[in-house]
């Protein structure tokens, strides 16, 4: 019975030997300064050749660049890439807004198109004789041809004209200012020359010299009493009531088509004219008086609430997908033969496999094939206990 039991034996512990010998020890163990053999273990003593071998396998069957190619375009579909440039916009707007150095640009780029950019393009664009025709024409025909005011608007401008633009102590300034020396005597004249009939008589009997000049002592001496008198006919008079049905009645639409064709041309004339000459200067000055920090504060925080900004991005990140698939479709072969080198994944692997532990490797072989190598130890004492059965054999054939 002991050449089975002991080929058995044999088998099945030279077996598991052989296969802790692959690993240990993990050091190299000297005994008088000389290396003892077969230590460290056979996978640790060639762990670096070992690491280049599995690099190159790795790259040369495995990771080829016709499977990056495919991984890439795996992982470059376009639903991904939509997603990742819908989740990188939608960050960016709600990121956007509470970054000062956002509000900066976007202020930077504002007072530069509005105060530099713009007013040379339309310095240029102005000499055209087209230029703002068409829109110039529409606001004149659907803002100024309509403009009419109502009833409430015609009264306070009629208040404001008789209150502020012309208040009695205007008039009667004004009636001292034109009632001089010359215009009187004028006046006198061309009434005695143009009159006929009785007003003729009294034109040339009392004439009109003493009575205006009367007038204008009048104005100048007693200002009150001018004022109280010039307040009484404006009131006897209705002026405001007058004035009212003429602002009332005032609109572009009571006069002639000729002229207000030529009104518009002279409008669209006067616009381009003002642009070229004086459009860069003003707005050269509403820029420097606009504090831009604010308004593109204002117009990013805007944004990022705009539910129109909101609903485009999906369509913008669908867009910038499509755009990369097609280029992708065209050049990924070249991108792919690029990013290899720089992304050196053999030198990864390599310094990943030399930087584990032969402990930890032991225990990441063991774990994939622990199975497979606990057959083999098996496997071992099976064949030493046969082999020991054929001995037992041979020597009872041998004392038969």
């Amino acid at each position: 019975m002991s050449p089975p039991v002991l080929g058995g034996v044999i088998g099945y512990f030279t077996n598991d030997i052989a296969i802790k010998m692959l690993f240990r020890p993990y050091q190299a163990i000297y005994i008088g300064g000389r290396r003892v053999p077969f230590t460290p273990g056979l996978i640790p003593r060639n762990q670096e050749r070992l690491a280049k071998n599995i690099s190159d396998t790795i790259m040369g069957s495995l990771l080829t660049p016709e499977e990056l190619q495919n991984l890439a375009r795996r992982l470059l579909q376009t639903e991904r890439v939509q997603g990742a440039i819908l989740w990188l916009l939608q960050l960016a707007i709600e990121q956007i807004d509470k970054n000062e150095k956002s509000a900066k640009v976007v202020a930077s780029i504002l007072r530069d198109l509005l105060g530099e950019s713009l007013p040379r393009l339309l310095k240029v664009l102005a000499r055209r004789e087209d230029f703002l025709e068409a829109q110039i024409n529409q606001i004149f025909d659907q803002v100024l041809l309509e403009l009419q005011l109502s009833e409430e608007q015609a009264i306070r401008l009629a208040d404001w004209l008789l209150e502020v633009v012309l208040p009695p102590d205007v008039l009667r300034q004004a009636i001292i200012d034109f009632l001089t020396d010359r215009t009187i005597q004028i006046v006198d004249e061309s009434f005695r020359e143009k009159t006929s009939g009785t007003y003729w008589v009294v034109a040339n009997l009392f004439g009109l010299r003493n009575t205006l000049s009367r007038l204008r002592t009048f104005c100048l001496d007693e200002k009150e009493a001018t004022n109280t008198r010039l307040q009484e006919l404006i009131q006897d008079l209705q002026m405001r009531d007058r004035l009212k049905k003429i602002l009332q009645n005032l609109s572009l639409q009571n006069l002639p088509i000729g002229t207000v064709r030529q009104l518009r041309k002279t409008t669209r004339e006067s616009v381009r004219h003002y642009i070229q000459t004086s459009g860069s200067d003003l707005l050269q000055g509403l820029t420097d008086s606009v504090n831009w920090e604010n308004i593109a504060s204002l117009l990013l925080n805007r944004l990022s609430a705009s539910p129109a900004v909101s609903s485009s991005l999906e369509v913008v990140s669908l867009e910038l997908a499509l755009i990369l698939e097609r280029y992708l479709e065209k050049d990924l072969e070249v991108i792919v033969a690029q990013v290899i080198p720089i992304l050196s994944i053999d030198k990864v692997i390599v310094d990943r496999v030399k930087s584990t532990s032969p402990a930890d490797l032991e225990g990441a072989i063991e774990g994939i094939v622990k199975n497979e190598l606990q057959a083999i130890v098996t496997l071992g004492g099976i064949l030493g206990f046969i082999v020991g059965l054929f001995q037992t054999g041979f020597l009872l054939f041998n004392s038969l």
